[in-house]
């Protein structure tokens, strides 16, 4: 069993949750500052923690799961557990519920309308693993799947939703949406040979990389904006400069003609920017506004 966990783990890629993990943090600080000027519980964060263990995992589980057969035709992904059978349907499955089950208590334990809006958020994890079947919308989809984190965590410590967290929301979707753009480069020539929808297979590697370039232009509008509609300091405003110069780096790295380094692009610079944005964000609050 613990052979099969590991297994489990690395197929969904468990470290990867650093993408998410950082904003979600970010939207419980500065919720929880906005709305009730205070800064969020131990309690509140670790709940928040294990909410989003539960989400991502499950996430990607089910995201397995549901492209096994299309994996299996895939050279790229090919070698994945399950499509290799290092692991077997029924115990991936199994993880899920358990992943779940995880989510579904963590909601109970935090502000009422957060379990309220748990079965919109358990609707979006399984439906955007369906959409590239049938759009090229799709990584805007994941975006909006993925933006629910600091959206979630603000209701989890406010028990509402309002402006700014509707601004943090859009700006981590699209930035999302950005460098799932980018990383779906790498698959263009097998999606139009399968039939499957991504903005590469529909507007060239060309089109779709100025398309992630002009919605992470969007995320720098709304990070930096979040910066006048809140009370966040000139540390946060360094925090988000350096978080857009990754975001210039990362599309100098990969090329129409050349995504050799879309791993870096994709992995380190993306993890590196969602650390960057929260770390700034919580030296800004508790070292200079000493919330």
């Amino acid at each position: 069993m613990i052979r099969k966990i590991a297994v489990f783990l690395e197929m969904i890629k468990f470290e990867h949750t650093l993408f998410a993990l950082p904003f979600a943090f970010v939207g419980a600080l500065l919720g929880a500052v906005a709305v009730e000027l205070r800064l969020p519980g131990w309690g509140e964060i670790g709940w928040i923690l294990l909410a989003m263990v539960g989400a991502r995992t499950a996430a990607m589980g089910l995201n397995r799961l549901i492209d096994k057969a299309i994996d299996a035709r895939n050279p790229r992904t090919a070698p994945r557990a399950l499509p290799s059978g290092l692991i077997g349907t029924k115990e991936v499955v199994l993880f899920i519920v358990i992943s779940l089950v995880l989510l579904m208590v963590s909601a109970f334990q935090l502000e009422p309308l957060a379990a309220r809006l748990l079965p919109l958020a358990v609707f979006m994890l399984v439906f955007y693993s369906y959409t590239k079947r049938f759009t090229w919308l799709c990584h805007i989809v994941l975006g909006l799947t993925i933006g629910l984190a600091p959206l979630g965590a603000w209701v989890a410590v406010t028990g509402r939703i309002d402006g700014t967290a509707l601004l943090l929301y859009v700006a981590v979707s699209l930035w999302t949406a950005g460098f799932d753009i980018v990383y779906a480069c790498q698959d263009l020539e097998f999606d139009r040979k399968e039939g499957l929808h991504s903005i590469p297979a529909r507007f060239g590697i060309a089109g779709a990389l100025w398309i992630a370039r002009a919605l992470h232009a969007v995320t720098a509008i709304g990070l930096l904006a979040l910066f006048w509609l809140t009370d966040l300091s000139w540390v946060y405003l360094a925090g988000t400069v350096i978080a857009i110069a990754i975001l210039l780096y990362e599309h100098r790295l990969v090329r129409p003609h050349d995504i050799r380094r879309l791993n870096t692009a994709f992995f380190t610079m993306n993890g590196t920017l969602s650390m960057v944005v929260f770390l700034f964000t919580l030296i800004d609050l508790v070292v200079v506004h000493r919330w």
